[in-house]
């Protein structure tokens, strides 16, 4: 199956949201961070991309009509390269401030890097994706606001507008159907993650480590 949508947007940018909606679309499962737990062999495939190898990305994305999220948003450019008809949703917030206060308060908080740091392989992943595509810091305000910065601006440069949507979660179902020729579903657009559930998940660490 190939890849008919390329998520380029970062984490915290309604990235679960959007798996959950793209799926709907497709009727095929979005390739998602929550992936890379569920399946430990692609974990290393993950590193090594990071580290700047080049892989074979075909068993990893595999039955997927679309990804979502990092790690994959940050190797928007191979998976066009791949699959040049997609269509590549850049999924951002209202401003770079709005989304600097949920990803420090989410996904780059202490909580989850205690978490995730016992996870020897998946922290391996992580440092080597997050360094060589985003930032070497997460948690340096300046530093990752100027990554999601020229992250979004390298989308938006290098991307043909034909095959481009800018989408924030507001935005919800018409762009996106457009752009991919489909009928708007008779229901909600999915709202997934929120900061209240994602903090909820903190408050269990042990949540973020998947079963044995």
């Amino acid at each position: 199956m190939a890849l008919r949508v390329i998520g380029a947007g970062v984490g915290r940018t309604g990235t679960l949201s959007l798996k959950g909606a793209l799926e709907t679309l497709l009727g095929a499962p979005c390739y998602h961070m929550l992936e890379v737990f569920s399946h430990p062999d692609h974990v290393d495939v993950w590193r090594r991309a990071g580290l700047g190898e080049r892989v074979d990305w075909a068993p990893v994305l595999d039955g997927y009509g679309a990804t979502s999220d990092f790690p994959a948003c940050l190797f928007w450019r191979e998976f066009l390269d791949l699959y040049p008809d997609a269509v590549v949703v850049l999924s951002t917030r209202a401003d770079t401030d709005t989304w600097w206060e949920s990803a420090s308060q989410t996904i780059f908080s202490p909580a989850v890097q205690a978490a995730t740091s016992g996870m020897p392989e998946w922290w391996a992943m992580w440092q080597a994706v997050s360094r060589g595509r985003f930032t070497e810091d997460v948690n340096d305000e300046a530093a990752a606001k100027a990554a999601y910065e020229r992250h979004n601006a390298e989308v938006r440069a290098s991307v043909p507008s034909s095959r481009l949507v800018d989408w924030q979660p507001g935005d919800g179902w018409g762009p996106i159907c457009a752009a991919l020729g489909l009928a708007v579903p008779d229901a909600p657009f999915p709202h997934a993650n929120t900061r209240a559930e994602m903090q909820a998940m903190m408050a269990d660490p042990s949540s973020f480590i998947p079963p044995a």
